[in-house]
């Protein structure tokens, strides 16, 4: 009994030892109900973190140690909230969270400056916070799968995104402020209940190469008579070289296939 406590103590100084050595805790298909107080003792050395599929329903507020994550995954697990200490991690630069159970984002969100890609898809979340807008390097969102009705006025202010997945809530209008995103290149909205977009975002958002709207209520001839269309279709057709009136279509609820160009 004792060799085979001597043995499993020795295992896991072993395995902390390669955390500490190479920054990179992963700890995928584990079977962890709770989190592992090991890796906070590591402290600042933690780069990456990944506890996708397990059980986890909560996140400590002593995350807020590992204070140069870059790379933080818990997709798959039964995440239920994220403390507002997340907030501290001024290194992060992805964020995975898919599949749990997130019903509201800290406002803290807006302190992590560095943010890249942020996915938090198929969760519970009704609404996104106002400080989202503070992402000013945010390049990839990704919300779909949620309970949205709406998106924040301030999301304008991620003036760096270039894809926001939003398909699969209740989204009923977007905000004008989606024409500040320049350099925005995908819009997916697909399975929502959008009458029209903002009437800008072709002509605005310059980078703009593909609208996904599948079934939404939208049609086919309003989005066909939006200003800046002739260009966007130019961008279209400039990027896959070939005609692409034959990818836009309408069934008998509205646009069909979407604006999947």
């Amino acid at each position: 009994m004792g060799c085979v406590s001597s043995k499993n103590a020795n295992s896991k100084a072993s395995r902390v030892a390669r955390w500490r050595s190479t920054g990179i805790v992963a700890l995928r298909d584990s079977k962890l109900k709770t989190f592992p107080d090991e890796i906070l003792d590591l402290d600042r050395t933690v780069r990456t973190l990944d506890l996708t599929h397990n059980r986890l329903v909560d996140i400590p507020v002593a995350v807020s140690k590992l204070s140069n994550l870059q790379r933080l995954i818990l997709a798959d697990n039964l995440v239920e909230r994220l403390p507002s200490t997340l907030g501290k991690l001024q290194s992060l630069k992805l964020a995975t969270l898919d599949r749990n159970r997130i019903t509201t984002l800290p406002d803290e969100l807006g302190q992590l400056v560095k943010l890249e890609q942020l996915s938090i898809s198929v969760n519970l979340l009704v609404s996104l916070p106002e400080t989202i807008g503070s992402l000013r390097h945010l390049v990839l969102l990704n919300v779909s799968s949620n309970q949205l009705t709406s998106l924040p006025e301030s999301i304008g202010s991620c003036f760096s995104l270039e894809e926001l997945q939003a398909n699969d809530n209740s989204i009923e209008e977007l905000p004008a402020s989606i024409c500040n995103l320049i350099h925005l290149k995908s819009l997916c909205v697909d399975n929502n209940k959008l009458n029209q977009i903002p009437t800008n975002i072709l002509r605005e958002c310059k980078s703009l190469q593909n609208i996904s709207l599948h079934n939404n209520p939208i049609s086919m001839d309003q989005f066909q008579q939006m200003d800046g269309f002739q260009e966007f279709e130019a961008r279209r057709k400039k990027k896959f070289d070939k005609q692409i009136d034959s990818n836009v279509m309408i069934g008998s609820k509205g646009l069909d296939e979407g604006v999947d160009l």
